[in-house]
């Protein structure tokens, strides 16, 4: 009969890096890009959005003039600028992503996201070494593995 050595499962965080490539440059461009298109259209929708709603207050008010009427559609305005500021901010970080993205130099390695892992310590195990992996990809494909699995 084997007698297993006292051990313990942990959970790891792997960086998954990806080497710079013309063809992921063009994915993630691609990809900042639809984001930008998408908060345009969430900009123009706001924007339509918050002249129905103060055209409504308007027309279903007796007395459209009335300061009570006013102060609403001043509200509106006011959480339609916030929301468009918020919106603009988003498009203005992506956009840094973006000129980031085009200033990349090919096979440069930069990090991608993270993962969790599971692996197995035991005594006399270096645990740091054993935490210190990551995955490196080349247009999704795995290239290498580095570090203590």
């Amino acid at each position: 009969m084997e007698v297993t050595k006292p051990h313990l499962l942990l959970k790891r965080a792997v960086n998954v890096k990806a080497v710079v490539t013309d063809r992921w440059k063009a994915e993630v461009q691609q990809q900042l890009q639809a984001q930008i298109n998408q908060l345009d259209s969430q900009l123009q929708q706001l924007d339509g959005q918050g002249q129905r709603m103060a055209a409504e207050i308007q027309r279903q008010s007796p007395q459209p003039n009335d300061p009570a009427v006013t102060q609403q559609v001043s509200n509106i305005q006011l959480q339609v600028n916030q929301k468009k500021s918020e919106l603009l901010e988003k498009k203005n970080q992506i956009l840094q992503q973006l000129q980031q993205v085009q200033l990349l130099e090919l096979d440069q390695e930069v990090n991608q996201f993270q993962v969790e892992s599971f692996f197995r310590v035991e005594a006399g195990d270096n645990l740091i070494r054993k935490m210190q992996v990551e995955i490196l990809l080349r247009d999704g494909i795995v290239q290498e593995i580095r570090g203590d699995v």
